[in-house]
Formats: structure tokens, C-alpha cells, sequence
């Protein structure tokens, strides 16, 4: 039986496990909702060429959770006999006896439900033997290593690959399942420059096809290259000047938008986009797209985590915010409907002015490339940024040397509407598809 079939099988057997718990739970509770996610695979590590570590994953346990009135009670097992199943249904039962009672509380709307469970191209399971695994780590350790002399030592590298089974049901007569796979490389590698300082970077691949990542020499050269370019930094004096991120940093800038938007930090006051929806939050030109259902997409999924189908949806629209992301329960808290993102957010993709790369250092001339960011300076509530942050210093917008042991400033809702412009190098690994991002002007605190 291959990998396939055997998946198929497990899909069934975990169906049958959430239908029967869903079945002993709605002879006693008013609701319930019950899932498992389970994942099987293998992880590789591997240190300057040898082989550290091997670790082979099958894991997943059934969550039942239990409504009665307006108490909630959850309860797991790794154990899917009917016997546990049941005696798992009490222990949740229980739990919710002892539980205060919460108006919000309950599954998502009925009439939400995802019914029609679309195909999204998201399975390629691949079972590499450990030796098999090993090599592609090992391969992308040496193509670091022999890409520059000040290259000294690997930090290490990886190949993960992995494949599993999504099952969601709940007492709405709503029952789901979908497999998917994720696989991936990554290479860290440490460089010395003229005066014995060491500086280390890295670089990764990431998709749901094993075929479709970068070969492990590429990860190897790209980490070797971003480590040997931060050589020698300088320092900068404090000053204000353009900043651009780039385009796997600025991913982390709409994901401060995610937090700000997200309806727990809305509905306790704490996000500084309170009250801001319909209201121009960007640039005019400036739009952001959901879409839930890319083929083979990092963040696809046909249903959120509480079974609400996904949509396409519009985040941003000329600069202006069309809506929040709620779960079931934010979405009764704000008397408001809930948007299918319990669980995240599914493939943002960003709109682009346009420039490549190197337009994009043209556009700001002279200011700070920021490649790193370090520490947690962000409060959600007021919007207030800073964050040490490493890079390049860019004059007539041409790179002229790395910086690092600064800290750039700022606050969120200024940060959104001082952007410039937004290039054309799209990142695709990350769940927000983003180029690099350039502010008209930032602190920048150094000596």
C-alpha cells in the first residue's frame, strides 16, 4: 500500500472516530465540535556535514470540546477506540460542569459551514529514507561551505517532510476532512571578517511539493552569500533617513496588521486599528487580497478551524480597511459575523508598484536596506515600534556597505501611510505575499 492509499485509509478511520464522538457528545451535550489533525513524517538535522539528528513524527491527538448551556468543557485522547472516544466525552463533560457559563461560547453559525470541500492541490507526500534526507542537508551544508573562503563553519542545516490528515466536525452536521503535505531545507552558516568577528545567516525553502523547492545547493549558496555580505559592519549615527525592508522582513510588517485587526485584541480594546474599519489605513494605491484557495498555496485551506468555509476576500482596498478577522466568538463578542479566520489568515497577497529589487534601492537613493530585525518592540495597543535591526547602508541607490547594533523607530499607523512603494521581488514562503517595502522615513538610533 502506497503512502496515498494509506492516507485515504487513515482519512476514513479518523472521519469515523470525530463521527462517533460527535455521536456519544449529542446524546449528552447541547453542541460539540471535534477534530484531529494528524501528521506523519521526518526530520533531519545535520552539522558541518555529519548527521546530528533523526526524527521520524506520527503524532495527533482527537480535541473534543463540549457545550452545554453556555459552559464549555475540552478533553483530548491520542486513543481512538470507542471506549476512550467515550470515556473522553465525559472527562470534557465534566470539565464543562465546573466551567462559568459564557454567552459567546458555542460552534460557528450553521449556515457558514463549509459544505463543499474544493481540491486544492495540497498533497505530495514524499518519504525519503533518513540517508536520502540526510544527503540533501548535507548538500546544501557544502555548497555553503565551498562558497567563500571566510565561510568557516555551518550552524547546521535541515530537510523536513512531513504529510497529514485535517478532520473537523462538530454538531451542525458539518464533518470535513482534506491532506496535505509541507516540506522543506534550511542551511545556517557562520562567516569571519577581518578582525575575527563573526557573523551568521541563513536561508530556507519551503512548499507542499517536494520538486518544487530550490535544490539544497541553492539554499546552501543563498545562506552563504547573505552571511559573507554582513561582514564587517559599520555603525551609523542616530538619524532619521528612508528605510526599505526587505521583502522576507516586511512580511513581519503586515503581520502587525494581522494583530491589530484580529478580533480578541478588538473586542478587549487593546489594538491601535480599533474603530479604524472603512477607514484609509494605506497608501491609496495600496490593496490586499485574501485567497484562501491557491492551488498548492502555503496557506490555502478550504475551511478555518472552526469549520467556516473561506472566501476570497478583500483585506485592504485603496489604502482602506474592509474588515477585520473574527472567529465565532470575537464575531458574537462585537455583534458582527465572523470571517473565517479561527486558526489565521490564508494567502495575503499585497499589491506591488512595480520595481524590482534593485528600482526599488533606486527609488530610495539613500537610506537604510533593513534585512534583520531583532527583539519584540511592538505594542499592539498604542502602535509604538522599536526593534534593533540589522542591514545595508544605501547611497545613490547603490548598496555601500552592512550596518548592524542600531534600532529603527516609529509607530504602526504612521509606518502604513508612509509607505512608498512596494517592489516586484515577491516573498513566496511566507503566508503574506509581499515585496520589499519602502518608508518614506524612519529613526534610526545608533551611536
Amino acid at each position: 500500500m502506497d503512502v496515498r492509499e494509506q492516507v485515504a485509509h487513515q482519512r476514513v478511520e479518523l472521519e469515523a472516530a470525530v463521527a462517533k464522538a460527535l455521536e456519544v457528545a449529542g446524546k449528552q451535550a447541547d453542541a460539540a465540535e471535534v477534530a484531529i489533525n494528524k501528521t506523519t513524517g521526518i526530520s533531519v538535522s545535520t552539522r558541518m556535514c555529519e548527521v546530528e539528528n533523526v526524527e521520524f513524527n506520527s503524532d495527533g491527538a482527537l480535541g473534543i470540546t463540549v457545550y452545554r448551556g453556555h459552559r464549555k468543557g475540552s478533553a483530548s485522547t491520542s486513543d481512538l477506540s470507542e471506549a476512550a472516544i467515550a470515556q473522553t466525552v465525559a472527562a470534557a463533560l465534566d470539565i464543562a460542569n465546573y466551567t462559568s457559563e459564557d454567552p459567546f461560547s458555542g460552534p460557528g453559525p450553521a449556515e457558514l459551514m463549509a459544505r463543499n470541500i474544493p481540491d486544492l492541490d495540497l498533497f505530495y507526500p514524499d518519504e525519503p529514507e533518513p540517508d536520502r534526507a540526510a544527503a540533501i542537508a548535507i548538500a546544501a551544508e557544502e555548497a555553503a561551505l565551498a562558497f567563500d573562503p571566510r565561510v568557516k563553519q555551518s550552524d547546521g542545516a535541515s530537510y523536513d517532510s512531513h504529510y497529514g490528515v485535517r478532520v473537523y466536525g462538530n454538531s451542525h452536521g458539518m464533518l470535513a476532512s482534506y491532506a496535505s503535505s509541507r516540506h522543506s531545507i534550511s542551511c545556517c552558516v557562520i562567516s569571519e571578517g577581518k578582525d575575527g568577528n563573526m557573523e551568521r545567516d541563513y536561508s530556507y525553502t519551503t512548499s507542499r511539493l517536494a520538486s518544487d523547492m530550490w535544490t539544497p545547493e541553492r539554499v546552501g549558496r543563498h545562506a552563504a552569500e547573505r552571511t559573507v555580505s554582513r561582514i564587517d559592519p559599520q555603525k551609523l549615527t542616530t538619524r532619521e533617513a528612508p528605510v526599505m525592508f526587505a521583502a522576507d522582513v516586511a512580511t513581519g510588517l503586515f503581520g502587525h496588521l494581522v494583530m491589530g485587526i484580529s478580533g480578541a485584541n478588538l473586542y478587549r480594546k487593546s489594538s491601535f486599528l480599533l474603530d479604524k474599519l472603512g477607514e484609509q489605513i494605506f497608501p491609496e494605491w495600496l490593496n490586499i487580497s485574501e485567497r484562501p484557495h491557491i492551488l498548492r498555496g502555503m496557506a490555502s485551506t478550504p475551511f478555518d478551524s472552526e469549520g467556516l468555509a473561506t472566501y476570497d476576500r478583500e483585506i485592504i482596498t485603496g489604502g482602506a480597511l474592509q474588515t477585520y478577522l473574527l472567529t465565532s466568538y470575537a464575531a458574537r463578542k462585537m455583534k458582527m459575523q465572523p470571517t473565517g479566520h479561527a486558526g489565521g489568515i490564508h494567502n495575503w497577497i499585497v499589491s506591488s508598484t512595480g520595481e524590482n529589487f534593485e528600482q526599488m534601492l533606486k527609488k530610495m537613493d539613500r537610506g537604510l536596506l533593513v534585512t534583520e530585525l531583532m527583539g519584540q518592540g511592538v505594542n499592539i495597543i498604542t502602535g509604538d515600534y522599536s526593534r534593533g535591526a540589522a542591514g545595508f547602508w544605501v547611497e545613490n541607490g547603490q548598496i555601500q556597505y552592512p550596518v548592524s547594533e542600531i534600532t529603527i523607530a516609529g509607530n504602526l499607523k504612521d509606518m502604513m501611510q508612509n509607505i512608498v512603494a512596494i517592489g516586484s521581488d515577491t516573498e513566496m514562503r511566507s503566508q503574506i505575499l509581499t515585496g520589499s517595502m519602502l518608508l518614506d522615513s524612519m529613526k534610526i538610533a545608533g551611536e
